[in-house]
């Protein structure tokens, strides 16, 4: 396995953003977002370029294709953020509230997410390159035909998670504390678990392979 690769995130001195939403295609750099409401702005297309953004209300934010680059989405909060397209590099994303995010499309390159709880998290067809999970809650995330390549996750919690169709490499399942695979069973070649989530997934794989599993008479009369 190889592992993720990290860089030494650092954030220059930071200057406070002034009144007024996000434009269209802005171009932010080494500016601090902090305990804003950006709820409903339309930040589309923009650039974040040594930034932070902390505990900003982000409910139906559209930051499709934006872009985020060495920065710190730290506390975020909200539902329906649109991020589709977005390509985040040398970011962290920590203690994150989220619901319904669609990033379907982007990429995410040496992305840290840590902490926090994100349902519905739509990463369909994105592609995702050493990006570390640590101890956050993932519900019902959505990977269906992406790629992900040096990918962990740590200590997190992952409900009925959706790998249809999806391209593994070194992606390591070992250390999930709870691991529910809804879907894409067959996508997982290319990831590591460890023996006792085989135990624990094991029906789940007969199932993919239309194995029923019957205790066999002589079973039954030894049970007795």
């Amino acid at each position: 396995m190889r592992p993720p690769r990290r860089s030494a995130l650092s954030l220059p001195p930071l200057v406070p953003y002034g009144a007024g939403g996000l434009e269209v295609e802005g171009d932010y750099d080494g500016v601090e977002f902090a305990d804003l409401d950006l709820r409903d702005q339309d930040g589309s297309g923009a650039r974040f370029l040594d930034c932070a953004l902390r505990r900003c209300a982000l409910d139906e934010a559209v930051l499709g294709n934006a872009r985020f680059i060495d920065s710190v989405l730290d506390g975020v909060h909200g539902v329906g953020t649109d991020l589709s397209g977005a390509g985040l590099r040398d970011v962290e994303l920590t203690d994150a509230r989220l619901g319904g995010a669609q990033a379907h499309g982007g990429a995410w390159e040496r992305v840290v997410v840590r902490g926090g709880k994100i349902d519905y998290l739509n990463l369909r067809r994105a592609t995702l390159k050493d990006v570390t999970f640590e101890d956050c809650m993932l519900v019902e995330a959505d990977f269906g035909g992406a790629k992900l390549e040096r990918v962990s996750f740590a200590g997190c919690t992952v409900r009925r998670v959706d790998f249809t169709a999806a391209r593994l490499a070194d992606v390591d399942l070992r250390d999930v504390a709870e691991l529910d695979v809804a879907r894409g069973f067959d996508a997982l070649s290319g990831a590591v678990i460890s023996p006792s989530q085989l135990l624990d997934l094991a029906p789940a794989f007969a199932a993919q392979l239309g194995i029923r599993v019957e205790r066999s008479e002589m079973e039954g009369e030894g049970g007795g």
